[in-house]
C-alpha cells in the first residue's frame, strides 16, 4: 500500500467538503462551508428566475437547494443577520402600514423598471428570528419546505432595497433582486460578495472547525487501534535539536512502546494561511522526527486547502503518510500506524 501521496494523488481521493455525518456539528460553528458548497446551486436559481418577481418560488421548488439554505445565502450577502431580523419582527406593523382595516401588509418595489407590489403571506409572526427561519445551527442542514414565511423573507431580501420600506427596515443592501435572470451580473455580484464574506467570517471559525476535524481523526484512531496504542490530541514529542524543551506540538500523537507517529490534521473549505504555516515547518519537522526514529502523517482535505497547491505539495513531500478525510483514507492511516508501531506485523 502506498502511504506517501503526491498532490495529484491526494486530490483525486479527497472529499473537499465536510462529510454528512459532521455537517450538523460544523454548522454550529460556521455556516460558511455549507454556503460555499451550495453556491453554484444558489446562483443557478437566481439566473433562472428573471421572468417575473415571484418566479423565484417555482425555481427553488424545482431545484436542489433547500429553501431555508437559499434564504441564508441572501441574508449573508445582504449582511442582514439576527439582530435586524428580530427588529424587523418586533417593529413590523410600524414599518408596513396598511390604510384599510383588515388589509394584509405589503410593500411596493421596482422590478426591471416597473412598479410591483408584494402582499405578505405569513408576516407578521411572533418571535421572528434565525431559529424561526431554520437558518442557524443544525437546522441549516435540514431542508425545510418553501412555506409562506420563507417566501415573505426571500422577497424582502431580494427586493427590499427598492421598496418603500427600505430605510425603515434597514433593507438598503437587499438589492440582488434587480439582477434576476442576468447571468453575468449575478456571477460577478455573488462571487465578489462571497470573497468579502469569507474574509470577515471564516477567520474566527477556522480554529474551531480545525478542532472538529482533529477530534474526529483522534476518535477514529482510538476506535480502530487496540488499547496498546495511546492516542493523544494536542500532544507533544520531545526531540533533540528542537528549540522548545516541552516538545514539538502535533494535532494528534499516537504512541506504542517507544515509537511515535505525529499526525497533523487540516480540513479547510475556505482558503486561509493555516496550511501555509504548516508547510513552512514541514521539512524541519520530518527531519527532526526521522533522526529519532519517529514518523509524521498528514490528514489533508478541503476545497480551501487545495487552492494552496504549493503548500499541499510541500506537505506531501515532507511526510511519511498523507491521506484525505474519508473513512477509506483514514483506514489507510490506521494501517500505516500499525505497520510502523507494531513490531509483530513487520
Amino acid at each position: 500500500m502506498k502511504y506517501k501521496k503526491t498532490l495529484a494523488e491526494l486530490k483525486k481521493v479527497a472529499i473537499h467538503w465536510w462529510p454528512k455525518e459532521l455537517e450538523a456539528i460544523v454548522a454550529k460553528q460556521s455556516v460558511i462551508p455549507k454556503l460555499l458548497e451550495t453556491q453554484d446551486q444558489f446562483i443557478s436559481v437566481l439566473k433562472l428566475a428573471g421572468d417575473s418577481p415571484e418566479q423565484i418560488f417555482n425555481v427553488i421548488n424545482a431545484g436542489s437547494i433547500a429553501p431555508n439554505l437559499f434564504l441564508k445565502h441572501l441574508i449573508v450577502l445582504a449582511d442582514y443577520g439576527g439582530e435586524p431580523i428580530k427588529r424587523l419582527g418586533s417593529e413590523f406593523l410600524d414599518i408596513f402600514i396598511t390604510t384599510n382595516k383588515g388589509e394584509k401588509p405589503y410593500f411596493d418595489y421596482r422590478f426591471k423598471g416597473s412598479a410591483q407590489r408584494y402582499t405578505f403571506k405569513a408576516l407578521p409572526v411572533k418571535g421572528l428570528s434565525n431559529t424561526k427561519l431554520s437558518i442557524d445551527g443544525e437546522a441549516i442542514v435540514q431542508a425545510r419546505e418553501l412555506d409562506d414565511l420563507l417566501k415573505d423573507m426571500i422577497m424582502l431580501l431580494l427586493h427590499g432595497a427598492t421598496s418603500n420600506a427600505s430605510d425603515l427596515a434597514g433593507l438598503d443592501r437587499c438589492d440582488i433582486g434587480g439582477l434576476l435572470g442576468d447571468a453575468a451580473a449575478i456571477d460577478r455580484y455573488v462571487r465578489e460578495k462571497y470573497i468579502h464574506v469569507s474574509r470577515i467570517t471564516t477567520g474566527a471559525s477556522a480554529n474551531s472547525l480545525g478542532q472538529i476535524a482533529q477530534v474526529y481523526v483522534a476518535d477514529y484512531l482510538r476506535s480502530n487501534l487496540d488499547e496498546s496504542y495511546i492516542v493523544l490530541s494536542n500532544g507533544k514529542i520531545k526531540l533533540k535539536g528542537y528549540d522548545k524543551t516541552d516538545g514539538m506540538p502535533f494535532d494528534v500523537v499516537v504512541s506504542r512502546k517507544n515509537k511515535l507517529v505525529g499526525v497533523e490534521v487540516s480540513f479547510q473549505v475556505t482558503s486561509n494561511s493555516v496550511i501555509e504555516r504548516k508547510a513552512a515547518l514541514a521539512e524541519t519537522r520530518i527531519d527532526l522526527m526521522r533522526r529519532e526514529g519517529h514518523f509524521i502523517a498528514y490528514v489533508l482535505d478541503g476545497a480551501g486547502n487545495f487552492s494552496r497547491t504549493a503548500a499541499i505539495a510541500t506537505l506531501c513531500q515532507s511526510s511519511d503518510c498523507t491521506v484525505a478525510y474519508s473513512d477509506a483514507e483514514l483506514l489507510t492511516l490506521v494501517d500505516f500506524i500499525r505497520g510502523k508501531l507494531d513490531d509483530s506485523i513487520r
